[in-house]
C-alpha cells in the first residue's frame, strides 16, 4: 500500500535514465518482493543492512519508518492517507518532524495540525503543499470505467458496490463483512471488496487473527462478486457507483468522483485507532450513516435512487482534504529533482 502511494512518483522519476531507483522494505524485508510485486522496471530490491552501507541522494517514503541510512541521505514524507487515524503518530505528532528535509503534505489541514502540535515549525523549510499524487488518476480522465470493469469479469451495465474497510480487529469487515457481502449480491448488486494490506495479515492487532481475503473469496465467488487484488484502491474507485467504509482514507479518496458514500458507523473502531472527531465529522457530512447491515442495504438503494444527493457536502470535503487533484504527481516530481539537485529533461 505504501508503494503505490509513491508509484505516481517513482515511475516518473524511472523515465529519466540519470535516476536509479532502489526499494527497501524497513518493516518487513522478508515480504520485500511481494511488496513492491506492482513495481514496474527498472530498479533494484536492496536489504536494509546493505542500504545501509550504500550511497543515496533521497529516500522516498510513505510511512515514519526511519530506514538507517548513511548520513547526507535527503529524507522525503509523502503521506499515504487523510482519514486522521492514530492522530497523535500521524495527524497531530506529539513526535518531531524536524529530521525530514520535505514533507509532502496532502493538504492545508494536515500541514496546520503538524505546526499546531509543534512537530514541525510554521517556516519550515521542509514544508511543501503537493496533495496526493495516487489520486490524479481520479480526476485526470486516465482511467476509463468500463474498460476496468471488463478486465474484472464484470458487465459494465451492473450496477457496481464496493466495500472498502479499514484495518483494525475493530473493523465493520468482522462484525459485518460476509453479511454486506451476501446481502448486496443477493440483491443483484456486482459487489467488491477491496481490503486493506493490514487486513490479510493473520495476527490479533491488524486483523484479529482472520485473513478477510480468504475468508470474503468464496462468498463474494457465490455472486459474482469480486476481491481486488494489489494495493492500489484508485482504479476500483472509479468503477464504483456507490462505496461503503467504516473510516477508511479511501472514503475521503472517493468523493473526488462525487459519487454516493455510504458510511459504517463503528464506534469501537473510532474509540481504538484514536481517530480525530473532526475526520468523523467531515466524512459523515458527506456521507449516508447507517449502524447496521439493513442500513447498510437501505442506504446503497437511496443511493441508486438518488445519487446527486449530498453532492455539495461531498464537493467541499473533498476539496478541503486534497490539494489541487489531478497535477500532485507533477509537483512532487518536480521537488524530487529539487532534493536530489538534478536539472530535470526537458519535457518532464
Amino acid at each position: 500500500m505504501n508503494y503505490a502511494t509513491v508509484a505516481p512518483i517513482v515511475e516518473g522519476l524511472q523515465k529519466d535514465p540519470r535516476i536509479k531507483i532502489f526499494f527497501i522494505a524497513s518493516e518487513s524485508p522478508h515480504l520485500l518482493e511481494q511488496i513492491y510485486a506492482d513495481a514496474r522496471p527498472p530498479y533494484q530490491l536492496v536489504k536494509p543492512k546493505t542500504a545501509a552501507l550504500m550511497y543515496f541522494d533521497a529516500y522516498l517514503a510513505a510511512d515514519f519508518l526511519w530506514a538507517r541510512l548513511p548520513r547526507g541521505t535527503r529524507r522525503v514524507q509523502t503521506f499515504h492517507g487523510v482519514a486522521g487515524k492514530y492522530r497523535t503518530v500521524y495527524d497531530s505528532p506529539a513526535h518531531s518532524m524536524r529530521g525530514w528535509d520535505r514533507l509532502f503534505f496532502i493538504n492545508k489541514r494536515r500541514l496546520q495540525n503538524f505546526i499546531d502540535a509543534g512537530a514541525i515549525d510554521a517556516d519550515s523549510p521542509a514544508i511543501r503543499l503537493i496533495g496526493m499524487p495516487r489520486l490524479d488518476c481520479l480526476v485526470d480522465a486516465s482511467l476509463e470505467r468500463n474498460e476496468v470493469l471488463t478486465s474484472l469479469g464484470i458487465d459494465p451495465s451492473r450496477r457496481t458496490v464496493l466495500y472498502a474497510p479499514t484495518w483494525s480487529k475493530y473493523s465493520s469487515v468482522a462484525t459485518m463483512g460476509e453479511q454486506i457481502v451476501k446481502r448486496l449480491g443477493a440483491a443483484g448488486y456486482a459487489v467488491i471488496v477491496k481490503l486493506h494490506d493490514r487486513s490479510r495479515q493473520t495476527d490479533d492487532y491488524h486483523s484479529g487473527g482472520i485473513d478477510w481475503g480468504q475468508k470474503l473469496e468464496p462468498v463474494l465467488k457465490a455472486t459474482e462478486g469480486v476481491l481486488a487484488t494489489g494495493s492500489n484502491s484508485s482504479s476500483y474507485l472509479m468503477v464504483a457507483d456507490v462505496l461503503i467504509t467504516d473510516h477508511s482514507s479511501v472514503g475521503f479518496e472517493y468523493l473526488l468522483l462525487d459519487r454516493p458514500l455510504v458510511r459504517i458507523h463503528v464506534p469501537e473502531l473510532l474509540r481504538n485507532t484514536d481517530i480525530e472527531p473532526l475526520y468523523v465529522y467531515l466524512m459523515t457530512e458527506a456521507s449516508h450513516t447507517v449502524f447496521n447491515i439493513d442500513g447498510v442495504v437501505a442506504a446503497v438503494e437511496k443511493s441508486f435512487a438518488n445519487p446527486a444527493a449530498k453532492s455539495e457536502s461531498r464537493k467541499a470535503v473533498a476539496g478541503e482534504m486534497f490539494y489541487k487533484p489531478g497535477t500532485a504527481t507533477a509537483r512532487a516530481i518536480a521537488e524530487m529533482y529539487d532534493v536530489i539537485e538534478l536539472e530535470p529533461q526537458k519535457g518532464t
